[in-house]
């Protein structure tokens, strides 16, 4: 579904590229989750696969496609609730389906209503973003993004701002969500039990310039349909420690470069 082949981004004026001729692929109805240290390129990497950012070299295809500019195939949930707040819950949601010349009205409201319940927002339509708590935001952020009927979901640090009973809850219901969608799923985090937890696969960044340190085949270890007690679970915790110490070590490291670099680097 995605294909990244020799990407580098290098931003005027710095000393390193921020990514440096990194390639992956990301077969269809996968979550891979991008973890790595704080400025390594992550989310650079994200907005050139949305067609946010222009790559210095290399290109991104999805189905064979190259991504040119941003577009319907591609949506993008951010850790920032993107919620317009003079539209209530439901209109929110139905605002994801306005450029849908493929659908009638009755199709795009019934689509609006599906992914309402999906998130679990039902009884919610009429409220308006100020009266909901910052997960539920999150939530109605999800489905105003599926309504617009993306092949791809893009997801930085969508649960990073949330305490961490949200951050389960929402963490579990991406989890139902793809079970019932099946979308490709790329997504973003520092958090190493989220990405566990989540992923089918997870690449692993080195300190900037971003390559891939590894990559683990999480589902090699656990079932891909997983809920909370899978956290608790001995096979949960060795992974997670593992990458753990993997990502240390690169947050030790990028620590170290941004000490030893001179002014203006």
């Amino acid at each position: 579904m995605i294909e990244l082949e020799g990407l580098t981004k290098r931003f005027p004026g710095a000393a390193a590229p921020a990514v440096d001729a990194l390639s992956l692929e990301v077969g269809a109805g996968e979550i891979c989750v991008l973890i790595g240290p704080s400025g390594c390129g992550k989310t650079t990497l994200m907005r050139i696969v949305g067609g946010l950012e222009t790559a210095s070299a290399g290109r991104v295809l999805i189905n064979g496609k190259p991504v040119t500019g941003p577009d319907r195939q591609k949506g993008m949930v951010f850790q920032s609730y993107s919620s317009f707040p003079w539209l209530n819950v439901i209109d929110n949601i139905r605002f994801g389906l306005k450029f849908r010349d493929d659908l009638d009205e009755a199709e795009k409201e019934q689509r609006a209503r599906h992914y309402l319940e999906l998130v679990g927002l039902k009884g919610f339509e009429t409220y308006y973003v100020n009266r909901i708590s910052g997960g539920m935001r999150q939530r109605l952020a999800i489905a105003r993004t599926l309504a617009a009927g993306p092949d791809v979901l893009l997801m930085d640090e969508p649960f990073g701002a949330l305490d961490a009973q949200n951050r389960d809850f929402l963490q579990a219901q991406l989890d139902v969500i793809q079970r019932s969608e099946q979308k490709t799923i790329v997504f973003v985090t520092h958090d190493v039990e989220e990405a566990v937890f989540l992923a089918d696969r997870i690449f692993i960044f080195s300190a900037r310039p971003a390559h891939i340190l590894q990559e683990v085949r999480v589902t090699d270890y656990l079932p891909p349909e997983r809920n909370l007690e899978t956290k608790d679970s001995e096979t949960f915790f060795k992974l997670r420690n593992q990458i753990l110490g993997i990502t240390r070590a690169q947050a030790l490291r990028t620590e170290q470069i941004m000490m030893g670099a001179t002014p203006g680097q």
